[in-house]
């Protein structure tokens, strides 16, 4: 299962690759927000990430209008590795040496298309392992501190 959630200015492009993943037979857990009024990310970005965090999902996918704000949102729950990719590659590598579990975009950087292929690659990319995983553990151990 994915959680996704978004702001205000985020919705139009959740309900997009919402609509998207569940054509393709994913499961979605929408973790709001439910229109285009309003509101604040870090309630969002958080729900979903906790979602990811707690093993209800594998992956989330967080939106706001430029994805810094939900993607740092995220980021503050433990366990999360939040990545804000804009193009493929990105999401490509932070997948492979990093092992993201959520993919934080900016629906007024990235449209529908660009979207639908950074998710592709992201929920499509395995993580190396080897040397990126003594990383990936440095990483996490940090919030330990």
């Amino acid at each position: 299962m994915i959680s996704i959630a978004s702001d205000h200015g985020g919705y139009r492009l959740k309900e997009h690759i919402k609509a998207y993943l569940m054509a393709k037979g994913e499961s979605v857990l929408d973790c709001g927000c439910d229109s285009q009024e309003s509101c604040d990310y870090p309630k969002f970005g958080q729900a979903a990430a906790k979602a990811v965090a707690d093993g209800t999902c594998e992956r989330g996918i967080v939106i706001c209008t430029t994805g810094i704000g939900i993607s740092i949102s995220a980021n503050k729950v433990r366990g999360i590795r939040c990545a804000l990719c804009s193009e493929p590659l990105s999401a490509e590598m932070t997948r492979r040496h990093n092992d993201a579990n959520m993919l934080a975009m900016g629906a007024g950087l990235v449209g529908s298309n660009m979207a639908e292929r950074i998710v592709d690659v992201f929920l499509s990319t395995p993580f190396e392992g080897g040397r990126h995983e003594r990383r990936v553990n440095m990483m996490m151990d940090i919030e330990k501190e």
